[in-house]
């Protein structure tokens, strides 16, 4: 009985773990639209670590992402506009100069934050501004 009970438990534990961390589909590319503040990263959104501090601004609007203010050996720097487009409830973005694509999952969002899931994993944490 007592491992019965560990195991209903053990269950229990990981369904609602999962919950927490599942993707929500984007429906389309007016749920990112505006300017976000990238304010950490982790490798994982159970790393016990500290988020990464961060200091890029992405700003999605008409289709395109703009990334600024991208720090890189002590100067800032802004990226071109890049297109970005919502794919089977994921946000598709395409690479700076690059027919490769960065893939990215909506896990979580509200009018003032909002995370997202990297296609290997990493996350990424906004807030709106």
């Amino acid at each position: 009985m007592k491992k019965l009970n560990q195991a209903a438990m053990l269950l229990a534990l990981a369904v609602s773990t999962s919950a927490v961390f599942a993707d929500v589909d984007l429906k389309s590319t007016e749920d990112v639209v505006g300017t976000w503040k990238l304010e950490s990263t982790k490798n994982t959104a159970s790393e016990k670590e500290a988020a990464l501090p961060r200091e890029d601004t992405w700003v999605f609007k008409d289709g395109k992402l703009t990334i600024l203010h991208i720090p890189r050996e002590g100067k800032y720097y802004d990226q071109p506009p890049v297109n970005y487009e919502i794919e089977e409830g994921k946000l598709k973005v395409s690479q700076v100069g690059s027919s490769r694509l960065d893939f990215f999952s909506l896990v979580e969002k509200s009018d003032k934050k909002m995370i997202l899931k990297g296609k290997f994993g990493g996350y990424f944490y906004f807030d709106k501004k």
